[in-house]
């Protein structure tokens, strides 16, 4: 993966079937040998991001080996009312939110009886199925903490200097805001504010990705969040996932399983599409390299120069770099089909379609200010 750890916290009530949507990602963990930055844990899953350009490109390079991105995935404690306060394992589950950078928020939508990927009857601590109300009692949760964050800061910041003026007018902002129940992140800021929310590193200010748990037939008739808890999730991205149908897709063969995703009109399945989300939510974006050894995707940021980026590659590349060739990875498949031998194959390999882009003029050969962008297939020249 990338040079710099990330990570996205599975949060929820429980029996809201977080578990087993974790149980079902950690199917789709990836060799961990190929990421430097992993561990072992049974809470920590490590796991692919779907990339169908991967094989597009594999197949034009006749790559022997295929290696996609990777994101963790952390399982935190069930959260309950009063975690704020210490209650149950409350303090552990609120540390444990603070060290990733994102959060997953699974809310249970489907029926006692629906979600048991073993048919059987799933009481909802609560009693009842209410998924406004069950996001509102985790963002109270994180709200009471974040707000003991703020009082305990406003209490260490002494003096009138200018500098401690203006954060003094940033926390008390931030504690109004909160008390009206509006999490950080949905508080508008300036630039010099943002420097002073980041610093503070609290549990609201966090991108949320909502999985909606359904029941299998809930989703085959295409259930979608009503107004009132889009209302809630403001503008959240969110997916749509059933327990029963992830573990029926998890024992099946690629070809079924495409087959049971068409019968639905579905492209990628509701983990599919909650890695995807949570992979941009945290900001990152994908760069390829491919040849006859390896086709294989890398992470950088948002931003990051091509030195920075390829640092990903190998650390000493950013030290050491002097240019790259980038080519968008679609204008190369198509050069590689438009170059092929009519004679020979459907499409050339990729060393032809290098060169036949340099040739067409559709490569570029970049220095260090580059800035890598979504979808760049790359050679580092050092």
């Amino acid at each position: 993966m990338s040079h710099t750890k990330l990570a996205i916290g599975i949060v929820g009530l429980p029996n809201v079937g977080k578990s087993t949507l974790f149980n079902a990602l950690t199917k789709k963990q990836v060799d961990i040998s190929n990421y430097a930055f992993t561990t072992i844990d049974p809470n920590v899953g490590v796991v692919g991001v779907p990339d169908e350009r991967l094989d597009k490109l594999a197949k034009m390079s006749n790559s022997e080996k295929i290696t996609p991105t990777a994101i963790e995935f952390i399982d935190i404690a069930g959260l309950i009312k009063g975690a704020a306060e210490g209650e149950g394992l409350g303090n552990k589950f609120l540390a444990n939110i603070r060290e990733v950078d994102a959060i997953a928020h699974v809310v249970r939508v489907f029926p006692a009886g629906g979600g048991s990927a073993h048919g059987g009857e799933i009481q909802h601590v609560h009693k009842n199925i209410d998924p406004v109300n069950d996001i509102e009692i985790i963002n109270l949760e994180l709200i009471m903490a974040d707000l003991q964050t703020i009082e305990r800061r406003l209490r260490e910041t002494k003096g009138n200097d200018p500098a401690k003026t203006f954060e003094k007018e940033v926390l008390n902002k931030l504690k109004e805001n909160l008390e009206k129940e509006i999490l950080a992140i949905n508080i508008l800021f300036t630039e010099k504010e943002q420097e002073i929310v980041r610093g503070l590193h609290l549990l609201t200010n966090k991108k949320v990705i909502y999985a909606f748990n359904v029941a299998e037939q809930q989703l085959k008739d295409n259930w979608q969040p009503n107004k009132e808890l889009l209302d809630v999730i403001k503008n959240n991205e969110f997916v749509v996932v059933s327990n029963t149908f992830e573990q029926l897709l998890s024992e099946s063969d690629p070809e079924e399983k495409k087959v049971y995703l068409e019968e639905l009109g579905l492209k990628y399945s509701g983990l599919d599409q909650l890695i995807k989300k949570g992979y941009k939510a945290l900001g990152l974006i994908t760069f390829l390299t491919t040849g006859p050894k390896e086709t294989r995707a890398w992470t950088a940021h948002e931003g990051d120069s091509i030195p920075r980026a390829s640092s990903a590659i190998h650390t000493d590349f950013e030290e050491k770099f002097i240019k790259a060739d980038v080519i968008n990875w679609q204008t190369l498949l198509d050069v590689a089909v438009h170059s092929a031998d009519s004679g020979s194959s459907s499409q050339a390999g990729s060393g032809q379609a290098w060169s036949k882009a340099k040739e067409l003029g559709k490569m570029r050969t970049v220095g260090k200010d580059y800035i890598i962008q979504e979808g760049d297939v790359v050679e580092i020249k050092i």
